[in-house]
C-alpha cells in the first residue's frame, strides 16, 4: 500500500510556500492587488543581488488556502493558485505550476505553462554552477493582449505582442523590466540579470542569462493607471522636480572651453531668449576617471557657476563613470578591488578615445555593484564638482555601455556581469542622490540608461545617441511612451537627433523644426546632438550622408553650431515662438510633473492611459496625452501640410492654434506648418491655455 505525500504547501507568516520536485517557491503579499513570486532549485529562497522593490507595508490582508494538491494566495483582487500537474497523465514529470486570477470575476489574467509536454519546465533552471542558473520563465500567450513598458526600446511599436527584446543595457536601448498589459495587470522581472524576453504569439518566455533565482512581482488592476500606479508604490515615487528643469535646455557635442559655454549663454540672454539650463559635455576632463575640469580650458568652474546663476541659468555636467589606465586613480583603484574586471583577457571594457592627443583608448569603468568603489567615486566628483557649486550631472554611458557587449566577460564585486549588469546604473543613480541629498539642493540627474525603480533617485531618461533622420525620430515617440509606462515619467530626446545633422541642410531643418515641436511638447526639452561643422559641405539632395574626412576627430574634438540661431533666419523664427510656447506651458507642467511624483501617472502617457475605453487608440503610437488634457499628433513625415487625428470620445477638443471645436470620437482634419503639430485641447479643462495659445481666445 502507498503512503499518501505530505502536502508540499505551507503558510509561512501570510506567504504560501511550496516545496516540490526539487524546488523551493515563495509567493507572499507585496502590495494591494500585487504578490511577489520567487523560485529556485534546492529548499531555501535567497535575497536577490539587487532588488527594485521597497519593503511592503506590514499586516497586508492576505488569505492562504491549502488543498491536497493545490493551494492559492488571495491579495485583495488578485489570487494565485498554485496546482500540481501530470505531464503525461502518471506521476511522471509532475511539477507545480501558477495561475494568476481577478479574485472577483475568476477571470485568468496570466498563467504560467509549458512550452511543450514533454518539457522544458514551466519555470526551467539551467545549471552554469553551483549557485547560478541560466533561467526561462514561460507564460501562456494570449490572443488580443497588448503589452506596453519595458523601458526604452528603440523599434519603433506602441505595442510589446510580437516582440523579441534583449535585457541588455546599451546606449538608446534602456531596460527596465516591467510590462503594462491589456488584460489587467503588470509584472515586474525583478532580476539584474542580462537576458531577453520574447512576446509571442505562442508563448511568453523571460529569459535570464545567469541568476541566484526567480523573482518577479505581479500585481492586478481595472485601469492602465491603476497598475502603474501601484508599480510607483512598490519600487518608489520621484521626488518633485525643480521648476527649471522644465524650461529650456541648451546643449551641444561639445562646449570646449569655460569662454565659449558663457558666450552662448551670455547670447540667449543679449536676445532675449528663455534659458533654464545649459550643458557642458564630454572632454572637459583631464583623463577619463580622474573626473575634474581640465583647467587649461576650464580655469575657474566656481566663477562659471555664479555667472550662469546670476543669469537665471543652471548648469549641467557630464561625468562617464569610466576609468583609464592613465588616471591618476587607476593604480589605487585596481589594488583595491574598485574596477570592473574581465573573467578573462585584459581588463578593459570599452575602447574610447582618450584625451590630448584624441586617439585610442582602453577603459574600464568603476565598480557601482561595491559600495567602496561608489564611495570613491562620489568624493571625487563632490570634490571637483559639488564643492564649485555644481549639483546638476548628465551621467553619460552609464548602461555601462561595452564593446563588445559580453556581459558574461565582466566580473564585478557582487558577481558575474551576465547575473547583475542591468541594474548599474541604478546603483550608479542610487549614489549620487544619496550625496546629493547631503549637500542639500535639488540636483537633478541625466542618465542614458535607467532599471526599474530609478525613478526614485530622480532621473531623467534620455533616449542616447540617436540618428537624425526620420525614421529614428518616429522612433523616440513611442520610446518615451514605453518610459513611462515603466515607471520613466521624468524623459527627454536629443532634438534633432545626435548624428550627422548638417546645420545648412534644409532636410535636416524640416527635420529639426518637427523634432523641436516634439521637444516642446515633451517632458523635459532639450536641444542636443552632434552638428557637422559648417565647413563641411552638406550633401547632395536624396544622397546619404557622408564625408570623405576624418569625423571621427570632428567628434571627438568639437561639432557645429547647435543654438536656436544656427540654421538660418526662417528656421530661427520658428524656433524661438515654439520657445515661446514652452515658457508659457511651464505652469501647466509643473502641476503634470507633481501629479507624478504623488501618483506615478506619466507625464506624457499613450491616449488610452488617461482614456481606458479608446480601444482604436491601443498600439497607436503617434498620438498621445501630455498631462490630462493636451493630445499631441507630432508630424512624423516629411513634406506634411495636413494631418488626420483621431480623437477621443469622452470628451469634446479644441484645436490649440486656431481654437476650432471638434467633436469627440470623430477625426479632425488640420493644417501642420513648421512649427504648429496637430495639438488639441480637452475642453472643459480647467487649466488656461490662452498664454500658450493665442488662438484659443479667437
Amino acid at each position: 500500500m502507498t503512503t499518501p505525500s505530505p502536502t508540499p504547501f505551507a503558510e509561512d507568516d501570510g506567504a504560501l510556500v511550496c516545496h516540490f520536485g526539487g524546488e523551493a517557491l515563495r509567493l507572499e503579499p507585496w502590495g494591494t492587488n500585487a504578490i511577489r513570486v520567487r523560485a529556485r532549485p534546492g529548499h531555501e529562497i535567497v535575497e536577490p543581488h539587487v532588488s527594485a522593490l521597497l519593503s511592503p507595508e506590514a499586516d497586508q490582508e492576505s488569505r492562504v488556502d491549502i488543498g491536497s494538491g493545490s493551494a492559492s494566495l488571495t491579495c485583495d483582487r488578485l489570487r494565485a493558485e498554485l496546482v500540481i500537474v501530470d505531464r503525461y497523465g502518471a506521476d511522471v514529470k509532475r511539477e507545480v505550476v501558477i495561475c494568476f486570477t481577478d479574485a472577483e470575476t475568476g477571470e485568468e489574467l496570466l498563467a504560467e505553462t509549458r512550452p511543450h509536454f514533454a518539457g522544458p519546465k514551466t519555470r526551467n533552471f539551467k545549471a552554469l554552477a553551483s549557485d547560478s542558473w541560466k533561467l526561462e520563465a514561460h507564460f501562456k500567450a494570449y490572443d488580443g493582449e497588448r503589452l506596453e513598458g519595458l523601458g526604452q526600446p528603440q523599434h519603433g511599436r506602441m505595442d510589446l505582442k510580437g516582440t523579441s527584446t534583449n535585457l541588455l543595457q546599451q546606449n538608446a536601448h534602456a531596460v527596465i523590466p516591467f510590462v503594462v498589459s491589456s488584460r489587467g495587470y503588470g509584472l515586474l522581472w525583478n532580476n539584474p540579470a542580462t537576458g531577453r524576453v520574447d512576446f509571442a504569439a505562442n508563448i511568453t518566455r523571460w529569459t535570464a542569462d545567469s541568476t541566484n533565482g526567480l523573482d518577479y512581482w505581479i500585481v492586478a488592476g481595472d485601469s492602465p493607471r491603476d497598475i502603474v500606479r501601484a508599480y510607483h508604490d512598490a519600487t518608489g515615487h520621484s521626488p518633485d522636480i525643480p521648476d527649471w528643469a522644465l524650461g529650456f535646455w541648451q546643449c551641444k557635442l561639445r562646449y570646449r572651453t569655460q569662454d565659449e559655454l558663457l558666450s552662448v549663454a551670455r547670447e540667449y540672454k543679449q536676445r532675449g531668449l528663455p534659458l533654464s539650463c545649459i550643458v557642458i559635455d564630454f572632454f572637459h576632463w583631464t583623463r577619463q576617471g580622474e573626473w575634474k575640469f581640465d583647467p587649461a580650458d576650464w580655469p575657474d568652474p566656481g566663477a562659471l557657476i555664479d555667472e550662469l546663476r546670476s543669469m537665471g541659468v543652471e548648469a549641467m555636467v557630464s561625468i562617464w563613470p569610466t576609468v583609464s589606465a592613465s588616471s591618476e586613480h587607476y593604480k589605487t583603484m585596481t589594488e583595491r578591488g574598485l574596477l570592473l574586471t574581465a573573467e578573462r583577457g585584459l581588463p578593459v571594457v570599452i575602447a574610447f578615445p582618450d584625451k590630448d592627443p584624441f586617439g585610442p583608448g582602453f577603459f574600464t569603468y568603476y565598480d557601482a555593484f561595491n559600495a567602496e568603489a561608489r564611495d570613491f567615486h562620489w568624493e571625487i566628483v563632490k570634490r571637483n564638482y559639488v564643492d564649485h557649486g555644481f549639483r546638476h550631472f548628465w551621467l553619460d554611458a552609464c548602461e555601462p555601455e561595452m564593446r563588445p557587449a559580453h556581459p558574461e566577460n565582466v566580473r564585478t564585486a557582487m558577481g558575474n556581469g551576465a547575473e547583475i549588469l542591468c541594474a548599474y546604473p541604478l546603483l550608479h543613480e542610487q549614489r549620487y542622490r544619496q550625496g546629493l541629498d547631503e549637500v542639500g539642493g535639488d540636483g537633478v540627474l541625466l542618465c542614458r540608461s535607467a532599471w526599474a525603480g530609478s525613478q526614485r533617485h530622480g532621473v531623467i531618461l534620455w533616449s542616447g545617441d540617436v540618428w537624425s533622420n526620420w525614421e529614428w525620430f518616429r522612433a523616440q515617440i513611442p520610446a518615451g511612451l514605453h518610459a513611462g509606462m515603466a515607471g520613466l515619467g521624468w524623459w527627454t530626446t536629443d532634438i534633432g537627433g545626435f548624428y550627422e545633422g548638417h546645420v545648412h541642410s534644409p532636410a535636416f531643418h524640416e527635420l529639426l523644426v518637427r523634432w523641436f515641436e516634439f521637444g516642446v511638447f515633451s517632458p523635459i526639452c532639450r536641444l542636443h546632438g552632434f552638428r557637422v561643422p559648417e565647413d563641411v559641405p552638406p550633401p547632395a539632395e536624396g544622397e546619404p550622408v557622408t564625408y570623405g574626412q576624418d569625423t571621427f576627430n570632428i567628434f571627438t574634438n568639437t561639432g557645429g553650431p547647435n543654438e536656436v540661431w544656427s540654421f538660418g533666419a526662417d528656421v530661427e523664427a520658428i524656433l524661438i515662438e515654439l520657445l515661446r510656447v514652452r515658457e508659457a506651458l511651464r505652469p501647466y507642467l509643473k502641476d503634470c510633473f507633481a501629479n507624478y511624483a504623488a501618483t506615478g501617472d506619466p507625464v506624457m502617457a499613450p491616449v488610452h492611459y488617461h482614456f481606458p475605453d479608446e480601444l482604436a487608440q491601443r498600439g497607436e503610437p503617434m498620438t498621445y496625452m501630455l498631462g490630462p488634457d493636451l493630445l499631441v499628433a507630432p508630424v512624423t513625415e516629411p513634406g506634411t501640410e495636413r494631418m488626420t487625428v483621431a480623437l477621443p470620445g469622452a470628451s469634446d477638443w479644441l484645436h490649440a492654434w486656431t481654437g476650432e471645436p471638434f467633436q469627440g470620437g470623430r477625426s479632425a482634419t488640420v493644417d501642420c506648418p513648421p512649427g504648429r503639430c496637430p495639438v488639441f485641447v480637452r475642453a472643459g479643462t480647467c487649466f488656461d491655455f490662452g498664454e500658450a495659445f493665442p488662438g484659443l481666445g479667437r
